[in-house]
C-alpha cells in the first residue's frame, strides 16, 4: 500500500468510527488542487533549461494552504500528496487556521551554482506567484531548501506584488522576518505532548529510558530536551548506524562527536559501556520511550512485534505503517501520532506568519510560552476523543482533526 493510500485508509477508518459525513470524507480523501509549472532558467554556461515544478494544495477549508517546498530529482507525487494531507490534519489537530500543502522542483540542487540556484528559485516563485501568498498558500523549507531559498522567494514574490510581503513563506532567517524557536519547535512540541501524556496516565517517574531514531535536527533537540528533564537517553542512531549505551549517554556530547566523525555510531571508545548497533537493532531495544524522528515506514508488520518500547513518540511523518499500528495496539504499545506529536513545527511557522502580518518580533521565551498551551490543549482534545470513542491515539487525532474540518467544509460548501 502506498503512503497516500495508507493515509486515505486511516481517514476512512477514523471516518467510520466517528460516522463522518460521506461527502466530507470524499473531499478529504483527495487534494483540492495539484499545480504543475514549467519554467525556463538561464544557466551559467548560457544554456537555457526548462525545469518542472509543482504544488499540491490539499484543503483550504480552515485557512491558507501550508507546507514545505523541496528540491529533488525524484519527486514522489504519492508521498507529496500524503504529506499535504497530513499537514491539513496536523493544523486541524492543533486548531490553527491553516490547511495543508506541499511541493517543489525536480532538480538536484547540488549540481547548481549559487547563481543558478537563485535563478531557479526566482523563476519558480514567479511561476507559482498567482497561487501563493499569506492569504492563499504559505510555503516553507523542506528537503534541500533552506532559509536562504525562502529569502529569495520573499524577494521575488515581493517584486511581483510591488510591495514587501515577508509572510509569503515561513522558515526565513531571523533578520529576514523569521521566528525565534523554529529550529527546535518540532521537538519542543513533542516534548510538551509527551510530558502531558505521562502526567495524565500516571507514568511520570524519574529515569525513564529513551531511544531516539534519527539523530538529526529534531532527534538531537528532543534528546537534549528530554535529558534536561531527567530522562535517560540510552540509544541514538542516524542513517549510518546507531549507538547503544546501557548506562546512558550525553546528547550534546554525542552530537559534537557526530559532527566530527560523521555518525553517532562512531562515538565511543574502548572501555565505554556503549556499543555500535544497526538502526534495526535500535528499534528493538528495551526502553520506556522510542522517539521516531527519521523516515516513514520504519516500523512495519515485519518488525512491529519486536518493539519493546512502552511508548512511541512520532516526530517523523508516517514512521509507523498501517499494518504495524494493529500489532502495536495488540501488544499494548502507546503511539503518540505524528499529526499531534510533530505539530509544533507548523504551529511555530504559524507564529512566524502572525509576526510578519502584525510587523512584530517575538522573543524565544514568548514563542515557547505560546507554543506550550497549544500543544497541551491538542493533547487534551485527542486524549478526550480517544476515551470517548475507545480508540487509539492516532484514530483520536484523526477524529479530532476531521470534526473541525467537517465543520469548516459544511459551513463553506453548504453540505
Amino acid at each position: 500500500m502506498s503512503l497516500f493510500q495508507n493515509t486515505v485508509k486511516r481517514i476512512q477508518e477514523a471516518a467510520q468510527l466517528m460516522d463522518l459525513d460521506k461527502d466530507v470524507e470524499r473531499i478529504l480523501s483527495v487534494p483540492e488542487r495539484i499545480v504543475e509549472v514549467n519554467f525556463p532558467v538561464k544557466m551559467d554556461s548560457g544554456e537555457l533549461r526548462v525545469f518542472q515544478g509543482f504544488r499540491v494544495q490539499h484543503n483550504s477549508a480552515r485557512g491558507p494552504f501550508k507546507g514545505g517546498i523541496r528540491y529533488h530529482t525524484q519527486v514522489d507525487m504519492d508521498e507529496v500528496k500524503a504529506l499535504s494531507t497530513w499537514m491539513t490534519l496536523k493544523c486541524a489537530v492543533v486548531n490553527i487556521p491553516l490547511g495543508g500543502g506541499k511541493g517543489g522542483v525536480m532538480v538536484d540542487p547540488k549540481e547548481l551554482s549559487p547563481k543558478e540556484l537563485e535563478a531557479l528559485t526566482r523563476a519558480y516563485t514567479r511561476a507559482i506567484a498567482p497561487l501563493i501568498g499569506p492569504e492563499i498558500d504559505v510555503p516553507a523549507p523542506d528537503v534541500y531548501t533552506n532559509a536562504q531559498i525562502m529569502g529569495w522567494m520573499v524577494d521575488e514574490y515581493s517584486k511581483v506584488r510591488g510591495m514587501r510581503v515577508p509572510g509569503v513563506v515561513t522558515g526565513k532567517a531571523l533578520d529576514n522576518g523569521g521566528s525565534q524557536g523554529r529550529d527546535e519547535a518540532t521537538s519542543q512540541g513533542g516534548v510538551y505532548v509527551l510530558r502531558e501524556m505521562l502526567k495524565d496516565y500516571g507514568l511520570n517517574k524519574p529515569g525513564l529510558t529513551v531511544v531516539v531514531q534519527g539523530f538529526g535536527n529534531a532527534g538531537s533537540h528532543v534528546a537534549r530536551m528530554l535529558a534536561e528533564d531527567g530522562f535517560e537517553i540510552i540509544g541514538v542512531s542516524d542513517s549510518k548506524g546507531g549507538l547503544y549505551c546501557k548506562k546512558g549517554l550525553h546528547p550534546t556530547e554525542a552530537l559534537i562527536c557526530k559532527t566530527h566523525t560523521g555518525s553517532v555510531g562512531e562515538c565511543f571508545t574502548a572501555g565505554d559501556t556503549c556499543e555500535r548497533i544497526t538502526n534495526e537493532q535500535l528499534l528493538e531495544l528495551e526502553c520506556d520511550i522510542l522517539v521516531l524522528s527519521a523516515l516513514e515506514n520504519q516500523i512495519t508488520e515485519k518488525n512491529a512485534a519486536k518493539v519493546k518500547a512502552k511508548i512511541i513518540l512520532e516526530l517523523a511523518n508516517g514512521p509507523v505503517s498501517l499494518e504495524a499500528d494493529g500489532i502495536l495496539k495488540k501488544n499494548g504499545v502507546l503511539v503518540i501520532p505524528d499529526i499531534l506529536a510533530n505539530a509544533g513545527g507548523v504551529t511555530v511557522s504559524y507564529f512566524e506568519l502572525l509576526q510578519n502580518l502584525a510587523h512584530e518580533t517575538w522573543t524565544a521565551e514568548e514563542v515557547a510560552k505560546k507554543l506550550e498551551p497549544v500543544m497541551v490543549a491538542a493533547w487534551k482534545d485527542v486524549d478526550s476523543t480517544a476515551k470517548q470513542y475507545k480508540s487509539t491515539l492516532r484514530e483520536a487525532a484523526y477524529i479530532t482533526a476531521m470534526k473541525r474540518l467537517s465543520d469548516a467544509i459544511k459551513l463553506r460548501q453548504g453540505l
